[in-house]
């Protein structure tokens, strides 16, 4: 397996279609406002509610019935969940046990999906999930007759990063996922690695009519900068982390990879024959990016000093997470970011690059989406949904629920959007 590693301090060039890089938006900058139709009912992150915490959608398109379409979610410790367009809960899938008494059990992060895939003599449709708790990648065969899920890993699959068990105990595991089919049907899972800046490129590989994995590729982000006015800058982490990589899409026609370094800011590179091809490129910063800030063990979080700001922040505020892509042609349709630091969403031109926007998810017939992780998009038009779907995490749920101790639980779910405002519907 071919590794690729960018030097560690580099003057990293900003690509954008416009000319400089912005400014970061200003209060009269509003986001346009759009508004959720439905919601899935809440995870709690309890010991009543099974410690479920929303995380990542993943939207399949019923191949002969769209109104079968299903949106398929993580949800950590409470496994996967499935949807119906209702946003009704139609399968719980439970993660995987530990493997002994000290390790880690399952925890999924990031779902995504994988069209086509030769199986047993047939072609069928995948999801494909992060386990963050076994540093594993696991499928899932989706049924279009019964809509329903099963589980078709392969005994025994390797991990994804870590040498041994007690390696992946220390949890720097699998976590982002964005797959891929290349012109020639081979299927990957493009996978960053928690608490680094490593992402891997799998293939996937069918083993007696189950489904498991090989290692190609891997390339490391930089981990420290030199900004435009030469001084040195490296994004605030926990101590003996390094800036990681979550939100992770690749574009189906054209094999561009998009990858969220979550202080850092979009990166952009692309697949060839399953490996990383040319020098990932920097085509937008957080607006944190530059900005002296350090760990602060009292308040066990980094303490940004913004006043020191030297300005070459780039428009999302960190996290950047969730990518998807609204695809509505070829080489046609919009990058759809999320900003977990500002509750916004940020638009893209799918083949130029080019800011085009920014939204948020505002109150409406249910809640708004706050603290964004995973968002998906379909341009396909959908019922109760014309313009296509586009699915949100909400991490903060409301109304507050009380739990026994009079305390809100901790409460996540999903929100479903009508998406034809992406493409100008």
């Amino acid at each position: 397996m071919r590794r690729i590693a960018i030097p560690a301090l580099v003057a990293v060039p900003l690509l954008l279609a416009a000319s400089g890089a912005a400014a970061a938006p200003t209060r009269d900058d509003a986001p346009r406002a759009v508004r959720a139709v439905a919601e899935t009912p809440s995870l709690y992150d309890d010991k009543a509610g099974g410690d479920a915490d929303a995380d990542d959608p993943a939207i399949w398109v019923h191949p002969t019935d769209r109104a079968g379409s299903l949106v398929i979610a993580t949800a950590k410790n409470g496994g996967l969940r499935v949807y119906d367009l209702a946003a009704r809960e139609r399968q719980a899938i439970a993660t995987p046990p530990a493997p002994g008494p000290d390790d880690e059990s399952g925890r999924f992060n990031n779902v995504d999906l994988v069209a086509g895939f030769r199986l047993g003599g047939q072609r069928v449709d995948l999801a494909v999930v992060t386990d963050r708790g076994r540093d594993q990648l696991r499928f899932y065969r989706i049924d279009p007759a019964t809509r329903l899920l099963t589980d078709v890993t392969a005994p025994g699959v390797p991990f994804a990063f870590s040498r041994d068990q007690g390696e992946v105990d220390e949890q720097r595991t699998a976590y982002g996922l964005g797959t891929y089919v290349d012109p020639a049907g081979a299927a990957y899972a493009v996978v960053s690695r928690r608490s680094t800046p490593e992402v891997g490129v799998f293939r996937l590989v069918e083993r007696a009519g189950r489904i498991t994995y090989r290692p190609v590729d891997r390339l490391t982000l930089p981990s420290a900068f030199t900004l435009p006015d030469g001084t040195a800058w490296s994004p605030c982490t926990d101590p003996g982390d390094g800036p990681q990589v979550e939100g992770t899409v690749v574009d189906p026609d054209t094999g561009v990879v998009h990858l969220a370094q979550e202080k850092v800011g979009l990166w952009r590179t692309r697949l060839a024959g399953g490996r990383f091809a040319g020098t990932p490129k920097l085509v937008e910063r957080v607006r944190e990016y530059g900005v002296p800030a350090a760990f602060d063990p009292a308040e066990d979080d980094c303490v940004t000093d913004y006043p020191a700001d030297p300005g070459f922040g780039g428009r999302i505020a960190q996290d950047v997470e969730g990518l998807t892509i609204y695809r509505t042609g070829r080489l046609t349709g919009t990058l759809v970011v999320s900003a977990q630091g500002d509750d916004t969403f940020h638009t893209y031109d799918r083949r130029t690059g080019r800011p085009t926007g920014r939204f948020a998810v505002v109150d409406g017939a249910v809640d708004g989406s706050q603290e964004c992780d995973g968002a998906a998009v379909t341009a396909t038009p959908l019922p109760g949904f014309p313009g296509g779907l586009l699915v949100v995490h909400d991490g903060r749920n409301t109304p507050d629920t009380p739990g026994g101790d009079g305390e809100a639980r901790p409460d996540t779910d999903f929100k479903f959007v009508d998406a034809g405002f992406l493409g100008g519907r």
